[in-house]
């Protein structure tokens, strides 16, 4: 089964955004929404280009650097799908993400399962 399944590219469903220009430069994000079951997610990738860059090569180094940013998420979220087992499919309107299959599993032997951490009640990260 193929880890990507969708009626349209991959990069067809990302979303972006610029945040304001700041003293380093300027601000952009990729991001890519999917459906998990019934719960809406997303992934984010950041990049910048800084106001030499933007100065030296003006719109033309901001498109180069916007398309190597879109190349790199993607094949950030191939290597996750392969890495964490799991396939794209649907994508009307959102890509759905599901389980894949596993071949060959019903031959495996049990695994024992980890003991469940039991984590003290009256700590709490946030305060």
């Amino acid at each position: 089964m193929a880890q990507i399944e969708l009626p349209r590219p991959l990069q067809d469903y990302f979303a972006f955004a610029e945040l304001p220009a700041g003293p380093q430069g300027r601000r952009f994000t990729i991001t890519f929404p999917y459906f998990e079951a019934a719960r809406l997610d997303r992934l984010q990738w950041w990049w910048q280009a800084s106001t030499v860059q933007e100065r030296i090569g003006g719109d033309e180094a901001i498109e180069r650097l916007r398309q190597e940013a879109i190349d790199r998420f993607r094949v950030h979220i191939e290597r996750w799908l392969v890495t964490s087992q799991r396939h794209l499919f649907d994508g009307n309107p959102f890509p759905r993400l599901g389980q894949l299959a596993a071949e060959g599993v019903a031959d495996a032997p049990d695994a024992p399962s980890d003991p469940e951490v039991a984590w003290p009640v009256e700590r709490v990260a946030n305060g």
